[in-house]
This record gives structure tokens, C-alpha cells and sequence, in this order.
């Protein structure tokens, strides 16, 4: 990052933190209304469905194997980062429903507010050099390895996720996942700065 975007240890923490508890909101509003999401969070919440297990478990598990590929495409101060924040955001979604129950949510709304949700706290995890972690670190070091461009492999899991989710909820549910998806992209991809922040 450049003089202009560092931060000290104090704005990177409540950042991190801050971050970490937005994109709570939206996964866990997901979760309430059934939906899911592109990405290992999307896979998380699928496999969370279909087993009956702790979305924060397996969103925490699954994203593993992904630090080793962070550290070798990015640095360990970003994988550290990564890591705490996969980790709050685990906790974060658990512990949610007892703290901030949500009720009865028109999916539509549902899904809106979800992709809002993630969205705002993607970018504040962006600005502060860490993120969820999870396939857009593979797709980077594959970049850089092969020469696969990342936004494919992002493309084809996303593709994948979403085909996974019709065996798990109903059609219309995905239809309405979809939605939250377009919303969150749409938010990173008008406000996120690759010349400024780290993103994955």
C-alpha cells in the first residue's frame, strides 16, 4: 500500500473488526432466510444445508488450505490478517442469531440487504489489507502460475457454487441468492480501488 492508505495497528484492528461483524450480518442473513453466495462462503453455507453442521465450522475449515497460497502469493502480514478476519467472521455468525435475531424477511429484501452487507464489509476488510480468504487467493496464485486469469476461476467456482445449491434449496431460493450476489459484486466493483487496497 502506498504512504496515503497506511494505517496505523489501531485502524487496521477496529477495521478488521468492524468489517468482520458487517459481513456477519449479511451471511447470517442468509443463512435465516436459506439463501447462500458465491464463493467459499456461498460453498460454507452450502455444505452447512446439506450436513446440518456449523456454517462458522465449516467457512472456517474450508478456508484452511487457502493461507498457504496467501503467503506465497501475498505475505504473511496480509494472511495473518485474512486469517483473523475468517475467524471473526466465523464466531461473528454463530454467535448472531442470540444477539440480533432477525424475523420474518421478504427474500428479495433479504437478499439485497445481505449483498449490502457484505459488500460494505468486504470493502472495509479491502482497506485494511486482509479479506475472506478462500478462492480469490487460489485464483490469484493459479494467475500467476499458469496464466489463468483470476476473474475466470472466480467465474467457473461461482458457476459451480450456485449449480451445488440447487440440490440443497429451492429454485426460487437461488434465483433470489443470485440477486444478493449481483448486489454484492456491484458494490466491489464500483467502489473497491485496486490501486489502492489489496482485494481478493
Amino acid at each position: 500500500m502506498s504512504d496515503a492508505t497506511h494505517h496505523s495497528t489501531l485502524e487496521d484492528t477496529q477495521g478488521i473488526l468492524v468489517g468482520s461483524a458487517v459481513t456477519a450480518m449479511g451471511v447470517a442473513l442468509l443463512g435465516h432466510l436459506g439463501l447462500v453466495t458465491g464463493q467459499t462462503a456461498g460453498l460454507a453455507l452450502i455444505l452447512a444445508y446439506g450436513t446440518g453442521l456449523d456454517f462458522g465450522l465449516v467457512f472456517f475449515v474450508l478456508n484452511l488450505p487457502f493461507y498457504w497460497f496467501a503467503v506465497r502469493r501475498i505475505g504473511w502480514t496480509f494472511t495473518v490478517k485474512t486469517f483473523i478476519a475468517v475467524g471473526l467472521l466465523s464466531a461473528f455468525v454463530e454467535i448472531h442469531p442470540f444477539v440480533i435475531p432477525y424475523g420474518a424477511v421478504h427474500p428479495a429484501a433479504g437478499a439485497v440487504m445481505a449483498g449490502v452487507f457484505a459488500g460494505i464489509g468486504l470493502l472495509a476488510l479491502f482497506r485494511h489489507g486482509a479479506s475472506l480468504g478462500g478462492v480469490g487467493v487460489l485464483a490469484l496464485w493459479l494467475q500467476d502460475r499458469t496464466g489463468f486469469r483470476a476473474g475466470w476461476t472466480q467465474m467457473i467456482v461461482d458457476a459451480a457454487v450456485f449449480a451445488l445449491a440447487f440440490l440443497v434449496i429451492e429454485p426460487v431460493a437461488v434465483l433470489w441468492s443470485l440477486l444478493g450476489a449481483v448486489v454484492l459484486n456491484a458494490l466491489i466493483a464500483v467502489n473497491h480501488r485496486r490501486d489502492r487496497y489489496i482485494a481478493m
